[in-house]
C-alpha cells in the first residue's frame, strides 16, 4: 500500500495562488459552501492526490474532514472551485480526522477503512467503486429532463461513463471535462509530481525505502507513517 504524506506550507514558486488548490472552495449540495481546502494528502511514491482536508471553518465541531480526490468534480458557480455530492449533515457522519493518523500505518489503515464505509453506508448512501450517489443527482449529471437511457446522445453518454468508476478499477481518472476536476486541479498535481522527489526528501519512511531498495531487499508495501 502506498506512504502517504501532506503538504503542509509547501508553496510552488511557479504556481499562482488562484492556480494552488488549496485555498479553493468547497461546495456541497445546492451550492452550499462546505468550507476551503486547507491541505492535500498526497502518496509519496507517486505525487497522485488521494484526499483534500478541507477545513470547515466554524460550523463543524471537528473543524476539518477528508474528501477522497476522485469524489471531487469541478465548481459550475463559482468557476475555479470545487464541489462535491455531500451536505453538511452527511459531512457530520464521517470519521473524526486527525492528522496524527498518518504518522501511524494501523491508524490510517482504520481511519481510512471507516472513512470508506461511511461513504458506502448510512446517510452518505453511494455506490461503492463510484463517486455518486445510488441516484445520481441533476446537479451531477447536468441532463436534468432526459433519462440515462437510449435518449441520450453518444457525447452524453460519454460523459456519463467518463464519470462512473467501476467496482473493479485499481486507479481512478477523472477527465478534465465539463462534469469533470478542471484544469486547476490537474495543473496542481502536475506540479506535485514534478517535485515529489523534493517534497519527500525529508521523509524518513522514504529514506528507509529507497535504503532497501537499493540493497534489493523485498519489504512489503506500507501506507502511511
Amino acid at each position: 500500500m502506498p506512504h502517504y504524506g501532506l503538504l503542509r506550507n509547501y508553496r510552488f514558486e511557479d504556481l499562482g495562488t488562484e492556480e494552488d488548490v488549496r485555498g479553493a472552495n468547497v461546495y456541497g449540495r445546492d451550492e452550499e459552501k462546505l468550507g476551503k481546502i486547507d491541505d492535500v494528502v498526497f502518496d509519496h511514491e507517486t505525487g497522485a492526490l488521494r484526499y483534500v482536508v478541507v477545513d470547515t471553518g466554524a460550523w463543524f465541531s471537528t473543524k476539518k474532514f477528508l474528501v477522497p480526490a476522485h469524489r471531487l468534480h469541478a465548481s459550475a458557480k463559482p468557476e475555479n472551485h470545487f464541489a462535491v455530492n455531500l451536505d453538511k449533515e452527511q459531512v457530520q457522519s464521517l470519521p473524526e480526522y486527525k492528522e496524527s493518523d498518518l504518522e501511524s500505518e494501523q491508524r490510517w489503515s482504520d481511519y481510512e477503512k471507516r472513512h470508506d464505509a461511511a461513504w458506502h453506508a448510512g446517510p452518505v448512501q453511494h455506490r461503492e467503486g463510484s463517486d455518486h450517489d445510488v441516484t445520481p443527482t441533476a446537479e451531477e449529471f447536468p441532463l436534468q429532463a432526459r433519462s440515462l437511457g437510449s435518449q441520450l446522445t453518444p457525447s452524453e453518454r460519454a460523459e456519463v461513463n467518463s464519470r462512473i468508476i467501476p467496482a473493479t478499477a485499481n486507479e481512478v481518472t477523472i477527465q478534465s471535462t465539463g462534469a469533470g476536476i478542471g484544469s486547476r486541479w490537474l495543473n496542481f498535481e502536475q506540479r506535485l509530481r514534478q517535485r515529489r522527489r523534493e517534497l519527500t526528501r525529508g521523509c524518513t519512511a522514504c529514506s528507509t525505502d529507497a535504503a532497501s531498495n537499493s540493497s534489493e531487499t523485498v519489504v512489503p508495501e506500507r501506507k502511511a507513517g
